[in-house]
C-alpha cells in the first residue's frame, strides 16, 4: 500500500513538473512573439527583404545565451530576479525592478493595441473597443480563484493555434526559402538598429524573465533541477525560433513576389496586408486571429512577469495581492492606451526598441553573478563556455543600444 501511494506520489509529482516546464515554456514563446515582433518583422521585413533573415538569427542565437543565463541563475538561487540583483550589487534590483515594471507597461499598452487591432482585422471590431474587450478578458483571467491553472492552459493553446496558423500562410506565400537561408549567415545587408529592435521586441524588458519566474512560482528550482531547466530554456527557444522563421517567410514570399506593402504611415498595418495578399480576405482573418492571440498572451505575460519583480520592494508579497497588482497595471495600460493619440503600429516599434535598451542592463548583472557569486548558487560550477557567451552577448547587445537610439524614437515622430 505504501509502495502504491507512493508510486502515485511520484506519478503526480512527475506530472506537475512536466506542466510547470511546459507552461513556461509557451509562456516565454508566447511573450516573445507579441504584436510587436509581428510587427517588426512585417516593417523590417519589406525593408531589407531575404537580408533580414540574418536579424532572425542573430535575434534567437542572443536568446539563447540570454535564456540560458537567466533561467540558469533564477533556478539556482532560487529567487526572482530583482532580489538576486539586489542581493549581488544592492540597489541594482530596485533600479532593474523599475526599468522591467516601466517598459512591461509601455510594452502592455503596445500589447492592448495590438489585441485591437487583432479583432479589427478578425471581426472588424473597432480598434479602441478591441482592446477593451481583450484587456477585461485578462483582468476576468486573473482574478479567477484558478488563475495559474487558467493561464497556462489558454498560453499553451494558443500559442499551438499561432505557430499552425502562421504555418498555413507561409506555405500559401511560396516564400524563396533557400534565399533566406543562405542570408540567414550572410546577408546582402546588416542594420544594427533593426536588429536591436527586433531583440528588444523578442528578448529584452520583461520577456527574457518571464520562462524563469514561471518555472520559480511553480518550485521547480535548486541544482537538482538544473538540467531539466536548461533542456526547458533550450526547447523554449527552438519553439520561439520556429515561430520567427515561419513569420518572417510568410511576409518575405508576399514581399518576393512584388506585392507593395505601405510601412510609410502611422497608421500602416504591414502584417495584415502580407497576410490578406497571400491568402485573401480569408489570409486577413487570420491574421486577425494570430495577432490577437499574441496580443492577449502577451498582456498575460507582460502583466505577469513585470508584478513578479514587486518582490524588490516587498519579499513576502502573497500570490492574491499580486494578482491585484497585475490587475492594477492591466487596467493602467488599458486607461493610457484608451487616451493616447500615438497609432498603435509605431508604439508596437517603439517598445521593442525601449526593451532593447533594458536588455543589456539585466544580462550584465546576471553575468557578473555567474562569474563572482557562485555563494549565492550553492556552489554550483558555472559552465564558462556559457559565461564567456554572455560577455560576448552583453558587449553586442550594448553596443546596439547605443546605435539605436535616434532610430526608435524616429518612429514616434
Amino acid at each position: 500500500m505504501a509502495a502504491q501511494e507512493s508510486a502515485s506520489t511520484t506519478a503526480e509529482y512527475v506530472k506537475s513538473r512536466r506542466s510547470s516546464l511546459i507552461s513556461a515554456i509557451f509562456l516565454m514563446a508566447t511573450s516573445a512573439i507579441g504584436p510587436g515582433f509581428i510587427t517588426q518583422t512585417a516593417t523590417f521585413t519589406v525593408t531589407l527583404g531575404a537580408a533580414f533573415a540574418f536579424g532572425i538569427l542573430a535575434s534567437i542565437v542572443i536568446d539563447f545565451v540570454v535564456q540560458q543565463n537567466i533561467w540558469r541563475v533564477v533556478t539556482l538561487t532560487k529567487m526572482h530576479s530583482s532580489e538576486i540583483a539586489n542581493a549581488t550589487i544592492p540597489g541594482s534590483g530596485y533600479l532593474l525592478a523599475i526599468l522591467v515594471i516601466f517598459g512591461g507597461l509601455i510594452f502592455n499598452i503596445g500589447n492592448i493595441a495590438g489585441a485591437g487591432l487583432g479583432l479589427n482585422a478578425l471581426v472588424g471590431l473597432d480598434p479602441k473597443w478591441g482592446g477593451l474587450i481583450s484587456a477585461l478578458l485578462a483582468i476576468y483571467i486573473f482574478s479567477s480563484r484558478k488563475a495559474s491553472t487558467f493561464i497556462d492552459r489558454l498560453i499553451i493553446g494558443l500559442g499551438v493555434v499561432m505557430i499552425g496558423l502562421t504555418l498555413f500562410v507561409a506555405i500559401a506565400s511560396n516564400p524563396p526559402v533557400g534565399e533566406a537561408l543562405r542570408q540567414s549567415v550572410l546577408p546582402d545587408t546588416v542594420d544594427f538598429a533593426m536588429i536591436t529592435t527586433i531583440v528588444g521586441g523578442t528578448v529584452g524588458g520583461y520577456i527574457c524573465y518571464a520562462g524563469a519566474h514561471r518555472l520559480l512560482d511553480k518550485g521547480a528550482v535548486g541544482i537538482e533541477n538544473i538540467n531539466i531547466v536548461s533542456s526547458a530554456a533550450t526547447k523554449g527557444i527552438l519553439v520561439v525560433g520556429l515561430m520567427r522563421y515561419i513569420l518572417f517567410l510568410a511576409i518575405l514570399g508576399v514581399v518576393a513576389s512584388g506585392v507593395t506593402i505601405d510601412i510609410s504611415g502611422h497608421a500602416a498595418n504591414p502584417a495584415s496586408q502580407a497576410f490578406q495578399a497571400a491568402a485573401g480576405n480569408f489570409g486577413l482573418r487570420i491574421f486577425g486571429l494570430i495577432l490577437w492571440a499574441a496580443a492577449l498572451t502577451s498582456v498575460i505575460g507582460a502583466a505577469y512577469t513585470s508584478m513578479s519583480f514587486l518582490t524588490a520592494f516587498k519579499s513576502s508579497i502573497t500570490e492574491r495581492q499580486r494578482n491585484v497588482a497585475t490587475i492594477l497595471f492591466i487596467a493602467i495600460s488599458l486607461i493610457v492606451y484608451l487616451f493616447m493619440g500615438t497609432a498603435p503600429a509605431a508604439l508596437l516599434v517603439f517598445a521593442g526598441g525601449f526593451n532593447g535598451l533594458i536588455l543589456p542592463i539585466g544580462l550584465t548583472l546576471f553575468v557578473y553573478i555567474g562569474w563572482k557569486r557562485t555563494d549565492l548558487m550553492s556552489g554550483y560550477h558555472y559552465p564558462r563556455w556559457l559565461l564567456w557567451s554572455g560577455v560576448i552577448t552583453c558587449a553586442l547587445t550594448w553596443y546596439m543600444g547605443v546605435m539605436s537610439v535616434s532610430t526608435i524614437f524616429n518612429y514616434l515622430k
